[in-house]
């Protein structure tokens, strides 16, 4: 997520690091390279300069100058400016209103509209308990009222009916009158979009906000469009009362121009970033944590937030004391552990919010690739639970038979069962008081202070 942006401002402010002190030729030096870097991130040029005119201010201040430590400070300056940027803090949903709450979304076609309306609920229901009603007023598209009709069955939530040949009104209307009914907590109402920004649309989402008065209308827009994000989310705010945006696609946007730009155009605060395709992945949107990743800082704030709501406990401590009594760790174990790391959104999803990753080297980024862990997966899911259990009888008839069942070839399965074989010993190693000696011996390594999180998968 806007790794560009970020190699490229990490790669100007570590050029100071070597230089004793900040001077002003120095400073005019950074700076033109950072508006550079945000222009190549397609940041609005407006709001690159005012950007750069907040940073030279504070850059050319008495404690700055004076600092020994003038790559260290400037970092914070341009933090502080990111996150001033992006918002200061996390906005969050405004739901107090007598029930149901009423929420709607709009935005251009293809901006993933409809899969965020039922993530937002999945938020909703999974997060802050509440209860959801998703429906369409998309008369346009039959299959988009199909498609949230699945998502609202996949999250947990209500789904009310609606057909091509009612009016966008009506559908709203009556929704929230079965909300009413039902007494549940929230209405989730999915708009048409648009290819395009045209009177037409604008008219009938004016209609359809008018008629239903909702607490939240949520701009949704594809990050990845740049610039051109902030200039479509200030022609909807132009029409319609906006509280918020939702950034979308911002896990496949190396750039980050929209999520710099559009609060300073629009005015209006990033409620919600979704950073990938599963129904999970929606988060609230932080700016000092982006701020922080940006700036290769990490985030251990919402990694933790992470490990706490997506590890399952329970396998994790069964894990925790079989090792702890001895018992061999198998490959069925270690399948257990890909799968946690999967819901946490992958290596690359943890190693982005750790300290420090942007300045690994490349070969070593290469193998924390998830596709390689899909590999592994395929592996140890064509094997016979008694492969799994023993893995060091596996002959070379059964690789045979694993390679094809899983699409892979004999060299893979040699390469994952010895590394396999090294986990092991380092897993025996754990026994008895060996795990706290190994966690010990970590303090201060790793950035959670004390070793990893508590049900952190190995």
């Amino acid at each position: 997520m806007f790794n560009n942006l970020s190699e490229r401002l990490n790669k100007v402010i570590k050029n100071l690091t070597g230089q004793g002190r900040l001077t002003e030729a120095n400073i005019k030096d950074t700076l033109r390279d950072i508006r550079v870097a945000l222009l190549e991130a397609d940041v609005a040029l407006p709001v690159a300069k005012a950007f750069i005119a907040d940073i030279e201010s504070k850059a050319l201040g008495a404690d700055v100058m004076t600092s020994l430590t003038p790559g260290q400070v400037l970092i914070k300056i341009v933090h502080d400016e990111l996150t001033r940027l992006m918002g200061e803090a996390n906005a969050e949903l405004n739901l107090r209103v007598a029930p149901p709450a009423v929420i709607m979304m709009a935005g251009l076609q293809g901006s993933g509209k409809t899969t965020t309306a039922a993530k937002l609920a999945r938020w909703l229901i999974n997060s802050q308990k509440k209860s959801v009603l998703l429906t369409s007023a998309d008369v346009y598209r039959p299959a988009a009222i199909d498609q949230l009709e699945t998502l609202a069955k996949s999250v947990g939530a209500e789904f009310h009916p609606s057909t091509i040949n009612q009016d966008p009104v009506e559908i709203a209307k009556a929704a929230i009158q079965t909300a009413k009914n039902k007494v549940i907590d929230v209405v989730i109402l999915d708009t048409a979009g648009r290819l395009h920004i045209d009177e037409e649309m604008m008219s009938e989402i004016k209609r359809l906000h008018a008629a239903v008065n909702p607490i939240e209308t949520l701009f949704v827009v594809d990050s990845m469009t740049g610039q051109d994000a902030a200039n479509t989310a200030k022609a909807f705010h132009d029409a319609l009362p906006l509280t918020g945006v939702v950034l979308t696609k911002a896990d496949g946007d190396a750039r980050g121009g929209a999520a710099l730009s559009i609060r300073h155009i629009t005015g209006k605060p990033i409620k919600f970033i979704g950073v990938g395709e599963k129904i999970d992945a929606l988060e609230p949107f932080h700016p000092d944590r982006i701020a922080s990743r940006i700036l290769d800082m990490g985030d251990i704030v919402s990694l933790v937030e992470e490990v706490t709501q997506k590890v399952d406990r329970d396998k994790a401590e069964k894990l925790a004391n079989k090792i702890k009594k001895g018992k061999t760790f198998d490959l069925t174990d270690f399948l257990g552990q890909l799968e946690q790391i999967e819901n946490m959104g992958g290596m690359m999803g943890i190693m982005s919010k750790l300290p420090g990753v942007g300045q690994l080297p490349e070969n070593v980024k290469s193998q924390l690739n998830d596709k390689k862990l899909v590999k592994i997966k395929a592996i140890i899911n064509s094997m016979t639970k008694k492969e799994r259990r023993f893995p060091d009888n596996i002959k070379n008839s059964h690789k045979r038979r694993i390679a094809m069942g899983s699409g892979t070839t004999i060299q893979d399965i040699n390469q994952l069962l010895k590394q396999f074989t090294m986990m092991q010993k380092m897993m025996k190693k754990m026994k008895g008081g060996g795990l706290m000696k190994m966690m010990r011996g970590m303090q201060g390594k790793f950035p959670f202070g004390g070793g990893m999180p508590p049900g952190m998968p190995f």
